[in-house]
């Protein structure tokens, strides 16, 4: 890799990172109100503390994202840490993103069964992300780092590459996958395959609650669909971030993966999730106007 292309390279890097810092903090600052008046000062739940887990552990993501790589100096060894960190992040933000999905679908059937079947199929879930994120970032062997000075030498691994590089004009962080895609595809089969599963529960209830409301002349529950379409929204969401993150394995244009890790470090997973939980207070509240005041 030339000087040009790493400045290159350096320049996508940090305007993704500015796009991140503004969007999550447009999101906090536009929902903050709304947070506090549905979340705060509410009667605390296990849906709250869960809200606020994937709400704050997501932000902190996003900013840690935006941080790293060359918006600023971070030694080497910060950075490999700090890379290892949020490989580890997006799994754990996923693994709270799908207790929430887990626990609606629970409110919807009021069937332990269905409790229990999710909570095994998630544990197997869990156990085979955690394996994959040993596997591939959590190793010296497999996620190694070194130190680049002038021009820009390249020490392949057999696993990838965290390199601190510096030139002339740039000095930045930055990783390198030479393994091939296929790992990466191995493991994000059975998140999808479970994000899958959530989401015909979630419409079995929709259709089978539709079929009901039609047969006696009532309208549909407006929470339900607003569910239903909460978990059709995640999944679409999840589906592309799981692809995206497959192509980050690949040997893709600097723009391209760019573009990929400001999808995955920011806005579509880290604010809708969230807003849906603060969508469906304001939904609650404005119906429970309604009933009152019939308006």
């Amino acid at each position: 890799m030339s000087d040009e292309e790493v400045a290159y390279a350096l320049r996508w890097n940090n305007n993704i990172a500015i796009m991140i810092f503004g969007l999550i903090s447009y999101e906090y600052i536009l929902h903050f109100e709304k947070e506090v008046k549905f979340v705060w000062t509410r009667k605390w739940s296990m849906m709250t503390y869960l809200y606020l887990a994937v709400r704050y552990f997501g932000v902190f993501l996003a900013m840690l994202c935006a941080c790293w790589g060359g918006l600023m100096y971070i030694p080497e060894r910060v950075s490999y840490v700090l890379a290892v960190l949020l490989e580890w992040g997006f799994s754990i933000y996923f693994w709270l993103a799908e207790v929430i999905l887990i626990w609606r679908l629970y409110a919807l059937y009021q069937s332990r069964s269905i409790l229990y079947v999710l909570i095994g199929l998630f544990s197997i879930v869990v156990a085979i992300s955690v394996g994959m994120d040993i596997f591939l970032y959590s190793r010296p062997v497999a996620f190694s780092g070194e130190f680049l000075l002038g021009s820009i030498a390249c020490k392949l691994t057999s696993r990838c590459i965290v390199q601190e590089i510096v030139t002339p004009n740039v000095k930045y962080c930055t990783s390198s996958f030479n393994i091939g895609p296929m790992p990466a595809i191995y493991a994000s089969i059975p998140i999808v395959c479970f994000d899958i599963f959530l989401v015909i529960l979630a419409v079995l209830v929709l259709v089978r609650h539709l079929r009901e409301r039609r047969e006696i002349q009532i309208k549909p529950n407006t929470y339900i669909i607003l569910i239903v379409r909460c978990h059709i929204i995640y999944f679409l969401l999840n589906l592309t971030n799981q692809i995206l993150m497959t192509v980050l394995w690949a040997n893709i244009p600097p723009a391209v993966m760019s573009l990929s890790e400001g999808f995955i470090n920011s806005a579509p997973v880290y604010c809708c999730a969230p807003s849906d939980c603060q969508h469906l207070g304001y939904t609650c509240q404005r119906r429970l106007r309604t009933y009152q005041y019939g308006v």
